[in-house]
């Protein structure tokens, strides 16, 4: 594996995991009225078009880090309409 793709998956890395601990704490508080929608939208949006140019490219680091990524704000735009009050 080449430097540049080591940097590319260690960034993806980064990333994708400082999600994760937004994606735990709404699912056990139940509740997100602090998170924005529209920044959820945008951001998948965003995602959605990196893991495309990722694709493009056959570059596993966009690739996968997207894919992931795309999983959890789904379940963050999926626990926002959910847990409306």
């Amino acid at each position: 594996m080449n430097w540049i793709a080591l940097i590319g998956f260690v960034a993806g890395t980064l990333t994708t995991l400082s999600f994760v601990p937004q994606v735990l704490k709404t699912a056990r508080t139940r509740r997100c009225d602090d998170v924005s929608l529209g920044m959820l939208l945008a951001f998948t949006a965003g995602i959605s078009l990196w893991l495309v140019y990722g694709l493009y490219l056959h570059s596993l680091p966009i690739i996968l880090a997207n894919a992931v990524t795309l999983v959890l704000t789904g379940a963050m735009i999926v626990m926002k309409v959910r847990f409306r009050n």
